[in-house]
């Protein structure tokens, strides 16, 4: 009896012992503060919505604990990742045409790579805003200029010019965008600690250098932590835009490109001499800001040919118009001003959405391609902004395997 009655006093003692320790641990274990109160069960990151696409991440109190790398995300090249937190594109401070840390600001290059770039504020992750490092086209400067260093849109993603063979640093970029980078500061977002990982081909480890001094690793991803740190560090799998077609197309004034699908000119709810959406139609319009932009439709790999003289009446001509089937689109007019893919289609005559595309029906998706910077568009596609040489390509159904590029003839 006394042994039988020891037996149970043990057992006894030691479920005591494991319900006082929570149950010997597992996921769904309430934390205990310092004060002996059990906390809330699951993650303690920031309340509040999160931005599209941002992967699960968990956000504890702060700890010595070293993160992990949480299970890749896919993304789709353009997607926006987090919360707007920043205005797009530089600061006052920053680079706005001007040399910026050895860095200039100049014609987009041929070649590019990237790198990515992600801010959590006590596990709130904050969009990286698009168009940093990027200077609008003026009368004077009609083409604009990008800094080697520039983001596209609000993906994280850092574009790097691979034609100098140059290492780029955090403080260059951050120089660019005009923001501050330090031990207690990011882009004016205070807190502590602050802490940086890099995530160079699945091998992370923590940058305890100088913030400014981190070089940018190729296809790498850089993540700041302000505030309450992570307990697994996101990582990304992209779906990137088709590589370049290694024979670029030559452009023959009055020539054609594709197959003829579309009648000349514009529809009959397009412009007939009226302005459209704030575009005037004159004879003998002084073309003081000149520049053009291509446009390529494709239907289940099968190239549409633009129509000849959208944009052109007898008796006067839009500020935007085709000459021929090459699909460049001219834009010749006294005054500078933005001028999207929208206008050019309402002059036509014909819709645009994500699902029509001049008649042709079925999923649309953009790619632009800036003389080799090359990306998947994933907003409104009236939006797109016609910029000097600007390569567009719209692909309806059958995914395209390669971007044409393009060899242009002169201004005509």
């Amino acid at each position: 009896m006394s042994t039988g009655l020891s037996s149970r006093l043990l057992v006894i003692g030691v479920v005591l012992i494991l319900t006082a320790c929570g149950g010997g641990g597992g996921g769904s274990a309430g934390t205990t503060d310092a004060s002996g109160a059990a906390g809330s069960t699951g993650s303690t990151g920031s309340a509040g919505a999160t931005g599209a696409a941002s992967p699960a991440s968990a956000a504890s109190a702060p700890s010595t604990t070293t993160p992990t790398l949480a299970a890749a995300t896919p993304v789709i090249d353009g997607t926006t990742l987090g919360d707007a937190f920043w205005p797009a594109g530089s600061t006052s401070s920053g680079g706005l045409g001007q040399p910026v840390s050895g860095l200039n600001c100049g014609l987009r290059s041929t070649a590019y790579t990237y790198t990515h770039l992600s801010i959590y504020q006590n596990g709130r992750l904050l969009a990286l805003p698009g168009n940093v490092g990027m200077v609008e086209p003026t009368m004077a400067a009609q083409t604009g200029c990008a800094y080697p260093l520039h983001t596209v849109d609000s993906s994280g993603k850092i574009h790097m010019d691979t034609t100098t063979n140059a290492s780029y640093t955090l403080g260059q970029f951050f120089a660019i965008w005009g923001e501050t980078l330090d031990a207690s500061q990011v882009a004016g977002v205070t807190g502590s600690p602050i802490t940086i990982y890099v995530n160079d081909g699945g091998a992370l480890t923590k940058y305890t250098g100088d913030p400014a001094s981190l070089v940018l690793p190729v296809h790498g991803e850089v993540t700041i932590e302000i505030g309450t740190p992570l307990t697994q560090i996101p990582t990304y799998t992209w779906t990137d835009p088709p590589p370049f077609d290694p024979k670029p197309v030559t452009l023959v004034y009055l020539g054609v490109v594709g197959n003829n699908f579309w009648p000349a000119g514009n529809t009959s709810t397009g412009g007939t001499g009226s302005p459209v959406d704030g575009l005037v139609c004159a004879p003998n319009m002084s073309a003081l800001y000149h520049v053009h932009a291509h446009l390529a439709i494709f239907k289940d790999g099968k190239w549409l040919a633009m129509p000849a003289n959208v944009g052109i009446l007898s008796q006067c001509d839009y500020e935007m118009h085709t000459h021929d089937q090459t699909g460049i689109i001219h834009i010749e007019t006294p005054t500078f001003k933005r001028y999207t893919l929208g206008q050019f289609f309402d002059i036509w005559g014909q819709p645009l959405s994500s699902t029509n595309v001049a008649g042709v029906t079925g999923n649309v998706v953009a790619y632009i391609n800036d003389n080799g910077d090359s990306r998947r568009y994933m907003g409104d596609l009236r939006d797109i902004e016609l910029t000097s040489l600007r390569d567009i390509t719209l692909q309806i159904g059958t995914p395209v395997s390669t971007l044409a590029t393009y060899s242009w003839y002169e201004p005509q």
